[in-house]
């Protein structure tokens, strides 16, 4: 069993950075496969990284590619999320996910068995 927290959102502008948080409790977290989605309003929820349990491995949806950065701690039990060159249209709610699976289609929702309540990120234009 895994809790998530996220934390760190906010409003900023356009160019602006802003760094997500995610706190795990649960002794499985260190062997989790670590994710953050999105959804916007009126939109579907939307993958943006992940991050394999020894964060050997990261991936990131195309649009957020070169800037935004997945990172994990394991002895803190956080998965970051450092978003830097913000746009617009990376306005949304974003929530950490996790799940024990090390294998599969760490992009889609069905992947994951544990999430937070989200995190608001608002960036004006």
């Amino acid at each position: 069993q895994v809790q998530l927290v996220e934390s760190g959102g906010g409003l900023v502008q356009a160019g602006g950075s802003l760094r997500l948080s995610c706190a795990a409790s649960g002794r499985t977290f260190s062997s989790s496969f670590m994710g953050w989605f999105r959804q916007a309003p009126g939109k579907e929820s939307e993958f943006v990284a992940a991050i394999s349990w020894r964060g050997s491995s990261t991936y990131y949806a195309d649009s957020v590619k070169g800037r935004f950065t997945i990172s994990r701690d394991n002895a803190k039990n956080t998965v970051d999320l450092q978003m830097n060159s913000l746009k617009p249209e990376d306005t949304a709610v974003y929530y950490c996910a996790a799940t024990a699976r090390q294998y599969g289609n760490w992009y889609s929702r069905a992947f994951y068995d544990y999430w937070g309540q989200g995190t608001q990120v608002t960036v004006s234009s």
